[in-house]
């Protein structure tokens, strides 16, 4: 029997398991989103415009039916994972899962597999990482090859990248099944987690020196295949064992085509607070979901460090001379679909919340907006010191 959602008006918090590390993300403040929508909302569908790492799909999905809804296309995987993935008698185990994509790296290894030993000196660390990027300039023989080629030597050694490439392969073949989103949002947890990077992907970490080199050996050594295992069991368990019979949906589309689309209840919206672009951090999961060989951005006829796609998305909320055209948008998009609003922004963004409001005033101009604060520790994905920023979060509220 299908698993329904129960859409009664009070939304409660409920747990869910963490997919990737994600800069920005609201998880730790989950229940003061919530108490912000719980406060406007009907009992219409809610709208994610902006979902990221999918925490709000994960807090509410098996509550209330959720669009969720982001321009990048590995977001949507996310949110799938939580609120529309389900297991079956069929559902593929871990152990089969790993062991096809094993039967797969073992016709595909080449000499370059390192075994990481805490003993590898540092001049000869950074002659097999230059070995390892040298794979961008050669040629392959089979197909899923896109990480070997384009990121061994980089945040994952070309052994760590033969398996994205087999795991993504072994994907593919689920793709028009229930479990296929675990398995990938399973395979975005490896990624990050074996990454020697701080879990984005804007630049990888050069072994510079002896201290740098020690700590990237750790995650050289890391396995992409048990932290794999690790999540995807972990969202088995999460997961219900039945179809869920709502109508949520998953879209990668502009937010202003997305309101458009969207036939009322409450939006919530958390865009980008700063001139950072979400497209430039997290574009190797956008590969990894799109598999399409895209053009790397260069310069000077070379391929830029961070290895990013020539094709990303800039977002008018990042951009100063945009960002309050890309409100006024936002809130006539709201007032258009008949819809609640729940913004969320912080005192550190591109314009501050004052000007916010004005703005929320001026297009909203026969509407209550009252806005809720909180402090917030805001995660940069920075290093050490700079990996956490204290922050006033606001929530400016709309009932339609």
């Amino acid at each position: 029997m299908p698993t329904t959602v129960q859409d009664s008006h009070c939304l409660k918090v409920q747990e869910y398991p963490s997919l990737v590390k994600y800069m920005g993300s609201k998880s730790k403040i989950i229940g003061f989103v919530l108490n912000g929508i719980n406060h406007v909302r009907d009992d219409r569908p809610i709208c994610d415009l902006f979902s990221g790492s999918g925490s709000l799909s994960g807090a509410i999905g098996q509550q209330a039916t959720v669009v969720s809804n982001d321009i990048q296309s590995y977001s949507g995987l996310l949110a799938d994972t939580y609120n529309r993935a389900y297991r079956d008698q069929t559902t593929p185990s871990a152990d089969h899962l790993l062991a096809l994509a094993d039967d797969i790296l073992e016709r595909r290894k080449r000499k370059l597999v390192v075994d990481y030993g805490s003993d590898m000196p540092f001049a000869v660390f950074n002659e097999h990482e230059e070995h390892q990027r040298a794979l961008m300039t050669q040629d392959f023989d089979y197909r899923w090859h896109l990480f070997a080629k384009n990121y061994s030597g980089t945040w994952w050694s070309y052994e760590q990248c033969l398996w994205i490439d087999a795991l993504r392969e072994v994907a593919e073949g689920f793709r028009s099944t229930p479990i296929y989103p675990v398995i990938m949002s399973s395979l975005m947890f490896a990624m990050a987690y074996a990454s020697q990077g701080t879990g984005h992907y804007a630049q990888y970490r050069d072994a510079k020196t002896h201290s740098s080199h020690k700590d990237i050996l750790i995650y050289r050594k890391r396995s992409i295949g048990q932290y794999f295992e690790r999540k995807y069991n972990d969202v088995l368990e999460y997961i219900p064992d039945r179809p869920v019979i709502a109508p949520h949906q998953s879209t990668a589309l502009d937010f202003k085509d997305c309101l458009k689309n969207f036939g009322g209840g409450t939006v919530y919206a958390d865009p980008p607070y700063c001139f950072v672009h979400y497209s430039r951090f997290y574009h190797a999961l956008e590969t990894l979901v799109l598999y399409d060989f895209p053009k790397l951005q260069t310069q000077r006829g070379k391929v830029v460090k961070g290895r990013y796609r020539e094709e990303r998305h800039q977002s008018p909320f990042c951009i100063k001379s945009q960002v309050r055209g890309a409100f006024i948008d936002l809130f006539e998009g709201v007032k258009a679909s008949d819809s609640s609003l729940v913004l969320s922004y912080s005192n550190t963004g591109m314009i501050s919340l004052d000007e916010l409001l004005a703005i929320g005033e001026k297009a909203l101009p026969n509407k209550k907006i009252e806005i809720l604060t909180t402090d917030h520790e805001h995660m940069t994905m920075g290093r050490k010191e700079d990996r956490q920023r204290s922050v006033k979060e606001g929530l400016l509220l709309v009932r339609a």
